[in-house]
């Protein structure tokens, strides 16, 4: 089955430098000075794998829990106000117009990817989704991707992950899953070309006014 798996934040909802703060905030309350460009290239990773790369080591479970909780915390009253990024609704809507099982693949926990869904407000057009609770590692560990495979019964060949970030292509890659990347969550055209994604578009919008040209025409 042809599919179109989705990351969220940055990709669909305009989210990561909200994260960044409230990791910023979470780590300094903590006690942790990490500059904000570092904790900015790390969002897309779920906390269990964002904590350690920004300490620089390896966390016992309770400092883990703790600073996991405190970004959940921060993060939590901005849940009713996330927008979508530029075309996301109707870029979602446009792939299930095509026939394509549109899966979203999420590092968040499973009641944030809830607020993110109402942010995207597509429901009816996306056919599963999976979040950092449903696997023992998150991106860029290739776990998320291949249970988003599972979901709907498709083959890496037959699907095309859609993300912002460079883990969302070394999670896809390590899948055997095509990536497209869009720029709206903050990383460089260049540096997602040289992390290996197939094409790079500014945001969903952008991949829509292109998207029979585009990788995922590929999908039939």
């Amino acid at each position: 089955m042809a599919a179109v798996l989705c990351d969220v934040d940055g990709t669909l909802v305009d989210s990561t430098y909200l994260h960044t703060v409230c990791w910023w905030q979470a780590l300094a309350e903590a006690g942790h000075r990490v500059l904000m460009t570092d904790i900015h290239a790390a969002v897309g990773m779920g906390a269990d794998q964002l904590v350690p790369h920004l300490l620089g080591r390896a966390p016992d479970a309770d400092e883990a829990d703790s600073l996991a909780d405190g970004h959940d915390r921060l993060f939590r009253p901005y849940w009713d106000r996330l927008q979508p990024t530029t075309g996301a609704t109707e870029f979602v809507r446009a792939c299930a117009e095509q026939q394509w099982s549109v899966v979203l693949v999420s590092s968040a926990g499973a009641e944030e990817l809830g607020a993110l869904r109402r942010a995207i407000n597509a429901d009816d057009a996306i056919t599963a989704a999976t979040s950092a609770d449903d696997v023992a590692t998150s991106k860029p560990a290739p776990d998320l991707v291949h249970r988003a495979l599972d979901l709907v019964s498709s083959k890496p060949g037959d699907a095309v992950l859609v993300g912002d970030t460079v883990w969302d292509i070394q999670a896809a890659s390590r899948a055997g899953v095509t990536c497209i990347a869009l720029a709206c969550g903050g990383t460089s055209a260049n540096e997602l070309l040289a992390a290996g994604a197939e094409a790079v578009y500014a945001h969903p919008a952008a991949l829509l006014a292109e998207l029979l040209s585009s990788p995922l025409a590929r999908l039939g």
